[in-house]
């Protein structure tokens, strides 16, 4: 699986030169959505909503930096999934952000079970 690589933007870098912290999380769910997009989807999936997110910053980004994220999955419970992507620039982890999502009915938004094909693929990416 390819990894999502972005250069930081100047729109994403403060008045200290530094990326801003909120930057970090819209990388780390873009690289989410990549990882996700190269599943092929079942009909039995299930809709999601994010129940948590965290990220711990490890080292400044600025702004021209070349960044790899590389997505794992953490945990897979009975009605949601942890995601953690790992930043690095070059060989430096930089940032590590936590993402959770829960399963639940398109309709109603009622946390349902996860589908055992859906568990099936995750484990493939269990860290």
């Amino acid at each position: 699986m390819a990894a999502y690589v972005f250069e930081v933007p100047f729109r994403d870098v403060g008045l200290r030169g530094e990326m801003f912290s909120a930057a970090y999380i819209t990388h780390a769910e873009e690289a989410l959505a990549r990882f996700w997009a190269s599943r092929q989807q079942a009909g039995s999936d299930p809709a999601f909503y994010v129940s948590k997110v965290s990220c711990s910053l490890l080292r400044a980004l600025r702004f021209g930096d070349r960044v790899e994220c590389t997505v794992r999955v953490s945990k897979i419970g009975g009605k949601s999934a942890g995601f953690v992507i790992i930043m690095y620039r070059g060989e430096e982890r930089v940032a590590e952000a936590e993402v959770v999502w829960t399963a639940c009915d398109g309709e109603s938004g009622t946390p349902v079970p996860l589908p055992e094909e859906l568990r099936d693929w995750l484990y493939k990416y269990l860290d």
